[in-house]
């Protein structure tokens, strides 16, 4: 036998070893909103095969965060499945202001392609705006394409951009009169039949019910009373408190849409990634796939209920339910042992600042208002106009640099006389121009995460940071997107084959878990990786 043959018999057993040895299937499971303390809060009243299976069989990353701001949905899936951070992959918001067309943008917004499975312009969406790869990309390349990518989500954001740009499909959910599954022509032409036959079932349908709670209401002593002050709720109900009757309440709340903001919403999800399962026919052979599923629900009913409610804690000890659903039968139709399982969320929230501010912990709601009338009087006395100001959305400034030109200012000096500006203004606690984002180099506190956040060509040319516990919302309810450890700090756990078991205080961060599933899979790293591989998890 020739040498080159040798080798070439050699590279294929190579090859079939490391495929064979591979898990099945991948399941990358996103909570989102998911704080770290409801793993912990909540633990007591979980069932052994949910939460508690993955904490116990498989490995638990105690100290895990975010690592970059801002924190909302869009920018946490992508860095969970790219290994990097908005200043790499582009995503820097769910929406932001777009310095070339000078409009608002969304992040998985895409006109160039068609709605699948439905009229609505909701399936208008790609992942064209996230510039780097995510694993389940590096899985495809690395199996010729024969490796499949599946990402299920209510939230379209939450199904596209985990799965990346070479996906067989992501599927999200479009409520209101229609509450079918869909997709777009970035993926495909037509739904495949059983999408189809799981949008003509009742499935959706047969949520319209009471929603209770799942055990007895008095047990539920991890969180706060029923009927408070903080909680949202819904349109035709009186008080935020159970039972919340989803038949009766889903006109006056965008009918299917009523599903997203319950637990159900949850159960939905995983009715329709065990119908993928095998639609899909995923983990079917030694070639690895890749299901990422997203649960949307937690994060509508964290911002309409709060961080202590006990739609909450139904919500939690439902979703643990639905998980042990989950890996029962992956147990029968993967393997047992024969899949691997990774659990995290894209970001946490705050408690509700009119709570905390009961129990005397600073916090409270900002006065846009106030602050955009001091900033424009600001401009007009110092540059003798407002014309300078484009735009202000996720906590950054954007200025017209051509008009700053045009008067003969200097823009350097300019950024440098907002910061001045804005550092006087109530609960603004810093702010940082562009330039000193792309010139310095911070190694600690929230500077490192404004920077990792900072993208030089789509953020803006002043950041700024508000105090802890203030937030831009409603008086009820919780909400996101600070560098604080009530939204960085998520749980992270692994579970299944190639994992160890164990735990770790030490600091992890989001930016680790795409290097660790590709060190696991023996494939490249996504292209724009600045996390590394978690090796004390992996068997």
């Amino acid at each position: 036998m020739s040498c080159k043959a040798q080798n070439t018999k050699k590279e294929n057993i190579a090859t079939h070893t490391v495929i064979e040895s591979n898990p099945k299937l991948v399941v990358g499971i996103v909570v989102d909103q998911m704080r770290y303390d409801y793993l912990t809060r909540f633990y007591n009243k979980f069932g052994e095969g949910g939460f508690k299976r993955m904490v116990n069989e498989g490995f638990n990353c105690k100290n895990n965060h975010f690592n970059y701001i801002p924190t909302y949905t869009g920018p946490g899936h992508t860095s969970i499945y790219t290994g990097t951070t908005p200043k790499y992959h582009g995503i820097i918001g769910n929406n932001w202001y777009d310095k070339e067309i000078k409009k608002m943008v969304y992040c998985a917004g895409d006109g160039s392609v068609q709605s699948v499975g439905t009229k609505n312009t909701a399936g208008q969406m790609s992942p064209h705006r996230m510039k780097t790869s995510t694993f389940p990309d590096e899985n495809r390349l690395f199996t010729q394409m024969r490796g499949k990518t599946i990402g299920i989500s209510i939230k379209d954001r939450g199904a596209i951009l985990p799965a990346g740009h070479t996906a067989n499909a992501a599927y999200w959910f479009h409520g209101k009169d229609e509450g079918h599954w869909i997709s777009s022509s970035f993926y495909m032409n037509d739904l495949p039949n059983w999408v189809k036959d799981f949008n003509a079932s009742d499935a959706a349908e047969s949520y319209f019910k009471v929603w209770n709670t799942l055990y007895n209401i008095d047990s539920y002593v991890e969180s706060g009373s029923d009927l408070n002050t903080f909680e949202g709720g819904f349109k035709g109900k009186e008080t935020a408190t159970f039972p919340y009757d989803l038949k009766a309440l889903k006109k006056e709340n965008g009918g299917f849409d009523i599903l997203k903001s319950t637990a159900y919403g949850n159960s939905l999800t995983t009715d329709f990634a065990l119908a993928a399962l095998d639609g899909e026919q995923l983990g079917k052979d030694a070639i690895t796939d890749v299901l990422a599923i997203s649960y949307s629900s937690t994060d509508y009913i964290g911002h309409n209920f709060g961080v202590n409610s006990k739609e909450i804690e139904d919500t939690y000890l439902r979703l643990d339910k639905d998980l042990e659903r989950l890996f029962s039968i992956l147990d029968t139709k993967v393997g047992k042992g024969m899949y691997t399982v990774f659990l995290t969320a894209d970001h946490g929230a705050v408690d509700v600042p009119a709570y905390l501010q009961s129990v005397k912990i600073p916090a409270g709601y900002l006065k846009n208002s106030e602050r955009k009338e001091k900033f424009q009087k600001f401009l007009k006395d110092t540059f003798e106009t407002t014309d300078i100001l484009e735009n202000i959305s996720n906590n950054q400034i954007f200025l017209n640099r051509e008009r700053i030109k045009t008067l003969g200012l200097n823009l350097s000096d300019v950024q440098d006389a907002i910061v001045n500006e804005q550092i006087t203004y109530k609960n603004i606690s810093k702010a940082y121009t562009a330039t000193t984002m792309s010139s310095v180099d911070f190694t600690t506190g929230v500077e490192v995460l404004l920077q990792n956040g900072f993208n030089q060509k789509r953020s803006g040319d002043i950041l700024l940071v508000d105090d802890p516990a203030y937030i831009s919302y409603g008086k009820t309810g919780s909400t996101h997107g600070s560098g604080l450890n009530y939204d960085t700090h998520v749980p992270l756990l692994f579970f299944g084959k190639g994992i160890k078991k164990g735990q770790t205080y030490q600091k992890t961060t989001i930016t680790d878990i795409a290097p660790t599933m590709s060190a696991l899979l023996s494939i490249s790293f996504p292209n724009g990786t600045t996390g590394q591989p978690l090796e004390f998890v992996l068997d």
